[in-house]
């Protein structure tokens, strides 16, 4: 699970002494506040008691350790909606488990709704770290505008952006279905809240995906011969702070629109042109592949990965104590 090896990765650092690990004067982490408070049920239902009680009016969310495309998962904001979690913990191991993160309720909203970001990573090695994020990738939109009524808790369609879910709404449109590129918010958010800050979060977006593979960079077995793509799935404050929600091991590569298709056969192009040889294959010739080779450094248009991989070993200038 990658909310445990961040939270082991932040206690080495700490051990360490590195600065990486410093915490503001309320205890929060300054550089690797990376993920909401997430804790599993039933075996850490005591934690989590204790940390609601001393936020009685948050809102959990929670979906099952073992779940995919928004199946199963709810949101809580009383103690006695988890009586069941409460009875299991006094024997977890067999009680099936579930993921409960506290649930960020100001979102950054475009036109209302709430959205979320799907970014691609491609990681060649774990030891040393070599990942490239694509500059391709969506957001998703909920179909209902936000609202963070009691009334609401309990309409999915305001509170999950999972396209296997969203269709299912009578608002629904088949069309753009419910997706935004990157591009598109990089534009919007330059508009709005200008080219500094919008430069400023998509640097926090890197900053939190190179700190999350070097969380688990000493636990994942490390091959030459093999190579992994991950889905990860962020989404933002209206601070403009981005939260890492989950990553994907095996993202879902089936599309739903005619754009959707297209820029999702460009990112696998695009990895293949990563991870093969010179001329291995017809879409790495003299011409280059579609989307750049990282290995030859021909062709393409730079739309997908860039060339450098990221490797940060130090704090970048903005995150300098």
């Amino acid at each position: 699970m990658i909310v445990k090896n961040i939270k082991r990765y932040r206690r080495d650092l700490e051990r360490e002494g590195s600065p990486l690990a410093k915490r503001d004067e309320h205890g929060r982490y300054i550089h690797l506040d990376l993920v909401p408070e997430t804790l599993m049920l039933p075996a850490d239902y005591s934690m989590f008691v204790e940390e609601f009680r001393r936020n009685p009016s948050s809102t959990w969310i929670m979906k099952p350790s073992s779940g995919a495309q928004g199946r199963g998962i709810f949101l809580v904001n009383r103690l006695t909606q988890l009586k069941k979690w409460s009875r299991d913990a006094r024997a977890p191991q067999s009680a099936k488990s579930y993921v409960i993160s506290r649930y960020l309720d100001s979102p950054l909203l475009i036109g209302g709704k709430k959205f979320d970001l799907r970014l691609y990573v491609l990681v060649t090695s774990f030891r040393p770290l070599k990942a490239y994020i694509s500059k391709l990738g969506f957001c998703r939109f909920c179909t209902v505008k936000y609202n963070f009524n009691v009334n609401e808790l309990d309409n999915m369609f305001v509170h999950l952006t999972n396209v296997s879910l969203q269709k299912h709404a009578s608002a629904y449109n088949d069309v753009h279905g419910g997706k935004w590129t990157i591009q598109n918010l990089r534009l919007f958010l330059e508009s709005t809240r200008g080219k500094p800050a919008t430069d400023g979060l998509f640097d926090d977006i890197n900053w939190v995906i190179v700190q999350s593979l070097k969380a688990v960079q000493n636990v994942m077995v490390s091959d030459r011969h093999c190579f992994e793509v991950y889905g990860y799935d962020i989404i933002i404050d209206d601070d403009l702070k981005p939260w890492l929600i989950e990553v994907n091991a095996s993202p879902s590569l089936s599309s739903t629109t005619v754009s959707d298709r297209i820029m999702k056969e460009t990112v696998i192009d695009d990895v293949f042109g990563i991870i093969c040889p010179v001329g291995w294959a017809w879409w790495c010739n003299e011409d280059g592949p579609r989307g750049g080779c990282d290995r030859c450094g021909r062709g393409g248009d730079g739309s997908v990965f860039p060339v450098v991989a990221l490797q940060p070993t130090k704090l970048p200038p903005d995150r300098k104590s």
